[in-house]
């Protein structure tokens, strides 16, 4: 099966009240962990590539790792581009088989980002590639998105109808509580379900998308802390919220940090009781396993997408 970009993807995901899981993946072990759990659950599936993954592995590394998951697992997967800062960027991954790709705008006013956002949607449209916008700022820091408390806002329902008629783009990421990284809440986790009613109601049938959504697992917390770790407090966002969400109109929903805490909560686990082992083998089969694990999971008991693919 070929790659596919996200448009049939996210219409069946809306009309069928689930999401996919938009995982995030920087070496060979997480591609494989992540497309044998989707397959294991026979899942529709989105793989996405920050700037600071393609920096990491470079980008022709992973398209032939994840070309080869495909011819593996024969499932349906979007390559996405996450945060891209800019046209560059996002041409370079549209040049480079990017099949989806988000123009991060929204620390941009109003009319630029619009200007910027139709921009890439027109480059990218021409060559069957969808594109992902954002209206709002999350807080946090994943990569090279680092937005403080202070600078981050919720989106505003009365600019979305403009935004994504002005730009033409085929999903929106917005702000309704969720934050980049593991660190999310101090208090009561709450997300502004109100906000994501009024945004489905301005734009029927519109594809929404959820960032810094990881649900930080307290086992793989635990672990790490076990194993000489030390992220006391951490607390993403409860899973019963993010289930709303998918049953409503958020059709995409990225997952990252969780992935990055089994694979670390595997390999520190592993080290810890086989202090003598040195193949890489060895403690990243644990680690692929932890990803494995935590894809279905996610699949099953929060995006509902299991058996869709």
């Amino acid at each position: 099966m070929p790659m596919v970009n996200s448009k049939e993807m996210f219409k069946k995901a809306y009309e069928g009240g689930y999401a996919i899981g938009a995982f995030n993946v920087n070496n060979m072990e997480i591609i494989q962990g992540i497309t044998e759990g989707a397959k294991m659950e026979n899942a529709p599936l989105i793989l996405q590539v920050s700037a600071g993954a393609r920096k990491y592995a470079k980008h022709v590394y992973l398209m032939k790792m994840i070309e080869a998951a495909i011819a593996d697992t024969d499932l349906p997967i979007v390559v996405h581009l996450d945060h891209g800062p800019d046209f560059e960027t996002c041409k370079s991954c549209i040049d480079g088989g990017f099949t989806s790709v988000m123009i991060d705008g929204s620390h941009l006013p109003f009319e630029e980002n619009i200007a910027l956002t139709r921009k890439v949607v027109e480059y990218a449209h021409d060559r069957n590639v969808t594109v992902e916008a954002e209206l709002g700022r999350l807080a946090g820091v994943e990569d090279d998105v680092k937005v403080s408390a202070e600078d981050s806002s919720y989106t505003r329902p009365e600019e979305v109808e403009e935004f994504a008629t002005r730009t033409g783009c085929d999903s929106l990421a917005i702000a309704i509580g969720t934050s980049h990284g593991a660190f999310k809440f101090k208090g009561e986790p709450k997300l502004r379900f109100d906000i994501l009613e009024e945004v489905s109601k301005r734009l029927p049938g519109f594809p929404i998308v959820l960032h810094g959504a990881s649900s930080v697992i307290p086992s793989y917390v635990d672990m790490i802390n076990q194993y000489g770790g030390n992220m006391p407090g951490a607390q993403g966002v409860p899973e019963e919220m993010l289930r709303k969400a998918a049953s409503m109109a958020v059709c995409k929903i990225n997952i990252d940090s969780d992935l990055r805490l089994a694979f670390t909560g595997e390999i520190r686990k592993h080290m810890a009781e086989h202090p003598d082992h040195f193949d890489p083998r060895q403690y990243l089969t644990d680690a692929r396993n932890g990803i494995r694990q935590m894809v279905r999971h996610k699949i099953v008991n929060v995006l509902g997408c299991n058996g869709k693919a």
